[in-house]
């Protein structure tokens, strides 16, 4: 099996290189590397060119248009039959390859996921971030490898998808919802048929490189596409969909209320000592666990409050629903 993997690329020429130097180091070379130079004005052609004697490489450059659009057209030039998607700031250790080969030659499936996980040299915010996107205590465990085997929804930090799935799909949709945009493609490959899988030893380390501000703002995107989604896809719909909002809301009343009685607070307290503990324990380090709780608090306030702020547009006020998407998070 020859893998192609594609990799849409804006402005991470150091990233990039990066995640080459990963790739150059695995044990199983059964891959060709399609990236995909999205308009950026910091290319990595430099990069590329210095790895192109160690990995097989095919470097393609295009005006801006977005993740979806700059993957399609990487995969119209692949030359692999099973086709992976990585972020540009991801990092693979060096059995990945040896691990998917094994997986799906054992048990072959017309697409997979793998999980997230934090490198060791990541800095303290970025391991923060990548606990609070992967701990039970903020997602239930989904990215870090917790969910269900039965219809997995890959995303497009770490997926793979057979070509013929791939053509048979059409690729990834053309909307302006971005992140979101490979939730609908995952949707669709398990509404067309396809099976799917996650494999758990297949993660990759993603370098996240969010400020406090910027990851607010990301999963409080999240929260919002996740209500599009479920829009278009009500079978998709979970009930723990509302947890993040209820616990935003649920921990504002709690704050109110400690005026009154201070008592009030330790719900709060408790949750904030469990996931510093487990932080702590995960991370084997205490600035870690201690940021840890500032992360997973805001991971739960945006996402909550972005899925509560959706949620109220489509189904409260009635906005027509192409204004809704033209603010950013879906255009049919």
């Amino acid at each position: 099996m020859k893998f192609s993997i594609i990799v849409p690329v804006f402005n991470r020429p150091d990233e990039v290189r990066e995640l080459l130097e990963s790739l150059s180091k695995q044990t199983e070379k059964n891959f060709e590397l399609v990236i995909v130079e999205d308009g950026s004005t910091e290319p990595c052609k430099s990069v590329a060119d210095e790895f192109a004697y160690r990995i097989e490489i095919q470097y393609f450059f295009k005006k801006n248009e977005k993740p979806a659009i700059a993957r399609n057209f990487g995969a119209k030039h692949a030359k692999g039959d099973y086709f992976l998607f990585f972020d540009s700031d991801c990092i693979i250790p060096e059995k990945y390859f040896e691990i998917i080969t094994k997986e799906l030659t054992e048990n072959y499936v017309d697409a997979y996921g793998g999980p997230d996980a934090a490198h060791p040299q990541f800095n303290t915010t970025q391991k923060a971030i990548s606990y609070s996107m992967t701990s039970f205590f903020t997602t239930g465990g989904i990215r870090g490898g917790g969910e269900k085997i039965d219809k997995f929804y890959p995303r497009s930090f770490n997926m793979g998808i057979s070509r013929t799935a791939f053509e048979k799909i059409g690729g990834f949709p053309v909307t302006g919802m971005h992140p979101g945009e490979d939730m609908v493609f995952s949707v669709e490959i398990v509404k067309q048929g396809f099976r799917t899988r996650l494999i758990r030893d297949a993660y990759v380390f993603h370098k996240r490189r969010n400020t406090l501000k910027t990851f607010y703002k990301q999963v409080f995107r999240f929260g919002k596409t996740r209500v599009v989604i479920s829009k278009f896809y009500p079978e998709t719909f979970k009930i723990f969909f509302w947890f993040p909002t209820l616990f935003a809301l649920g921990t504002l009343s709690l704050i109110a209320s400690s005026a009154i009685c201070l008592w009030s607070l330790m719900p709060i307290l408790f949750y904030g000592l469990a996931v510093f503990s487990d932080s702590v324990f995960r991370n084997k380090s205490l600035d870690v666990g201690a940021i840890s709780v500032l992360t997973s608090f805001i991971q739960l306030f945006g996402y909550g409050f972005g899925f509560l702020t959706s949620w109220w547009h489509v189904n409260i006020t009635k906005t027509d629903e192409y204004k809704v998407f033209e603010k950013g998070f879906y255009r049919k």
